[in-house]
């Protein structure tokens, strides 16, 4: 036995296969997980300590002990989850592990601290500011105007991203829990996600995808789906604006999944703007798609990294076009599953090649994020235009019908716009 390797892991469903990145015989690798996340640990874990929450400080620091007491501190530690890249870099502190600290993990997961490292890059991105109080969003409507998106600094999966039209709409702020806020511009422009790996002097594999519907949409009870783009002109735009970016946020590797507002110039040329980064493989099904469609690991990269490794990934040649589509349960969760139903589509093909959909009968765990939802799917085609199809189609077809523990049932009918 050489290292001890300790990995915070929350995932029910394989989006990582940690035993295929880590021997597990030359290593004691031991888990922090949860109760959902217990089935997904490789049967070859040194041990399991599992905790009500992975990004509860108290719970996995005291399971963290007990790991510690057994093999020793860890030499690395791996949390590929965005919500638990704080605690990770928290304990590489108090142990004394190599790999990411917390002062250089801000300028990835402190949105504040990210703009600054953009707007010095001189890269388009839109004006914002710390907002401590309502006086702070005032202040800032008064030079850029309203409307503003007010959102945690340190937020995920667009918890709590508030629009704010006028001054009249300032009280919505004091019903969300205490926590560091910014107040940014609004931007109207389409949202697109890029993926990838940034070698740490150059782009790697990566992809770009169009939203369909929105992210904040999604947390309002509307289907949320994404299609690769297979615009040529577009993606050379793509691909230059997103090297500059992983190039200004750091220049040792690192797997990242930007978001960036697409508009178009009154020349007609693409005009990207700025909107966020994630220090992670992206979340949904992006992890499955690379791996399923374009026969690319990005969860094996982001490990790698972490282990003080340079991950080295294969571009292909020719790319497929992927995307996916997630379904939100018609009733808050926790709730039961008590119907569902997905009709073929009427043109053969135009289906997802997989799906994850709780059978009748199970409970629906309240956990946030965007794998324990109502259903989701992934697809693959030859172009952008037929995978949107499909999406788009699957979404108008599926039916949902749950029941929240505490209320009555209720059928969920798509929404895409």
């Amino acid at each position: 036995m050489s290292e001890h390797i300790l990995i915070i892991h929350r995932w029910r469903d394989r989006q990582a296969l940690y035993q295929d990145y880590i021997d597990h015989d030359a290593h004691r690798v031991s888990y922090v997980t949860t109760q959902l996340g217990v089935t997904s640990v490789p049967a070859g874990a040194a041990a399991v300590q599992v905790v009500p929450a992975t990004d509860q400080v108290p719970d996995v620091l005291g399971a963290v002990g007990e790991l510690t007491a057994l093999y020793g501190p860890p030499a690395r530690i791996v949390a590929l989850n965005e919500g638990d890249l704080d605690i990770a870099a928290l304990l590489r502190e108090r142990l004394g592990c190599g790999g990411q600290d917390t002062r250089r993990l801000a300028r990835f997961r402190d949105k504040l601290v990210m703009a600054d490292v953009i707007s010095a890059a001189g890269i388009p991105a839109p004006a914002c500011a710390d907002a401590p109080d309502e006086a702070a969003v005032l202040t800032f409507a008064e030079e850029h105007g309203w409307p503003l998106i007010v959102k945690p600094r340190k937020g995920t999966a667009s918890r709590d991203v508030v629009r704010l039209g006028s001054a009249a709409d300032l009280p919505a702020l004091r019903r969300l829990p205490a926590e560091p806020r910014l107040v940014q511009e609004f931007c109207g422009d389409p949202v697109y996600h890029v993926d990838g790996l940034w070698t740490g002097e150059r782009l790697g594999p990566w992809r770009a995808s169009r939203y369909v519907n929105t992210c904040v949409g999604f947390t309002k009870g509307d289907a949320l789906g994404s299609v690769e783009v297979d615009d040529a002109a577009l993606l050379a735009a793509l691909g230059e604006f997103t090297a500059a970016v992983a190039g200004a946020l750091s220049d040792e590797p690192w797997v990242f999944h930007h978001e960036v507002f697409v508009g178009t110039d009154p020349g007609g040329a693409p005009r990207l703007t700025f909107l966020e980064s994630g220090y992670r493989v992206g979340g949904a099904e992006i992890p499955f798609l690379w791996r399923e469609v374009h026969g690319i690991d990005l969860m094996r990269a982001a490990v790698e990294v972490q282990l003080g490794r340079r991950p080295d990934l294969p571009v292909p040649a020719e790319w497929r076009t992927g995307g996916w589509l997630l379904v939100p349960t018609p009733v808050p969760a926790p709730c039961r599953v008590l119907d569902w139903d997905l009709p073929e589509p009427p043109t053969p093909g135009e289906g997802p090649y997989a799906q994850v959909i709780a059978p009748v009968g199970d409970v629906i765990p309240r956990v946030g994020g965007y794998e324990h939802v109502g259903a989701r799917f992934r697809f693959c085609g030859d172009s952008s235009g037929e995978v949107e199809r499909a999406v788009v189609g699957t979404a108008e077809r599926f039916r949902l019908e749950c029941a929240s523990l505490t209320t009555a049932a209720v059928r969920y009918r798509a929404c895409v716009r």
